[in-house]
């Protein structure tokens, strides 16, 4: 158990990298970033199963298609999602939705011999912090109640729901297949991840002359690399170490600590102190995490 979390937050660690990626690429828009970031995840993974230790191994038919069917619910399927919600309403409230997951988690993925009187502290903790690190009335006015409003929550909802179906059909597949290895799964999940990052690109990339065109494309190159290794690859290794160890509601809760992580990152490349506010927001979100440990033993 003390693997999987381990595991969990160190997914968590290298999750957070992502908040900060745009503000050392600033020349690359959301879509660009996160296809290069997809691309580096690829081909690590290839480059690993070519010459990694198993590198004989490779998926059956049976097994590459669940991997596209994942990478599309937890990877490009579920940004893309992300992306549409917030061109329709902004950031403020799909963030708010997305936050929820780790609470859908709890709820969906409460292990048996769990009562509900030990899940209970640990999610009212965590709902506290989110909604003080989230509060969409701190983000300015909503937009106006119209059908392009109510698309634009209908697919945060839906990208919210595509990565919690994710969460949990991963943790459940991978404890049913103790036989494959979490890198193994993590290099499958690239490939695919791949391949949808491509569609992606041609749904809403830039072009190629604009990429080439950017004063900081050397910058952008390594900060994608960087993710593409760290935040997906190294990240989805740990994850799924994590999602074979522990419950789907244990894993849910361990995904607090990349908004913690996040907040770190970004305190420290702004150079500030957090607000009172979001000190407390982290002192909840640990107690959430701590407890929920604790009611897990």
């Amino acid at each position: 158990m003390l693997t999987g979390i381990l595991a969990g937050l160190g997914a968590g660690a290298f999750w957070g990298l992502v908040f900060v990626a745009p503000q050392m690429a600033p020349g690359l828009s959301s879509v660009d970033l996160t296809v290069g970031r997809f691309l580096s995840y690829a081909l690590v993974s290839v480059l690993v199963m070519i010459v990694g230790p198993r590198a004989h191994r490779l998926p059956t038919p049976r097994q590459a298609l669940f991997a596209l069917g994942m990478s599309a619910l937890g990877f490009t399927g579920y940004y893309l999602l992300l992306v549409l919600a917030i061109n329709d309403i902004g950031a403020e409230l799909p963030t708010l939705i997305i936050g929820a997951i780790p609470l859908l988690l709890m709820l969906l993925g409460k292990p048996r011999h769990l009562s509900w009187r030990g899940l209970v502290p640990g999610l009212v903790f965590t709902a506290a912090g989110l909604w003080l690190m989230m509060d969409i009335t701190r983000g300015g006015a909503l937009p106006g109640m119209t059908p392009v409003f109510w698309r634009g929550i209908g697919l945060a909802v839906a990208a919210m729901l595509s990565w919690s179906a994710f969460a949990l059909l991963n943790s459940r597949w991978l404890q049913r297949h103790p036989e494959i290895n979490a890198t193994e799964w993590t290099n499958w999940l690239g490939v695919a991840t791949g391949l949808g990052a491509m569609l992606l690109w041609a749904i809403g990339g830039s072009e190629t002359k604009v990429l080439l065109a950017l004063d900081s494309r050397a910058q952008a190159a390594i900060v994608c690399i960087a993710t593409g290794i760290g935040s997906a690859w190294l990240g989805s290794i740990l994850w799924n170490l994590a999602s074979q160890r522990l419950s789907a509601s244990l894993c849910g809760q361990l995904i607090v600590s990349e908004t913690i992580f996040a907040l770190l990152y970004s305190f420290a490349w702004d150079a500030r102190w957090p607000t009172s506010a979001q000190m407390l927001a982290c002192v909840l979100f640990v107690a959430g995490i701590l407890i929920s440990i604790r009611a897990h033993r």
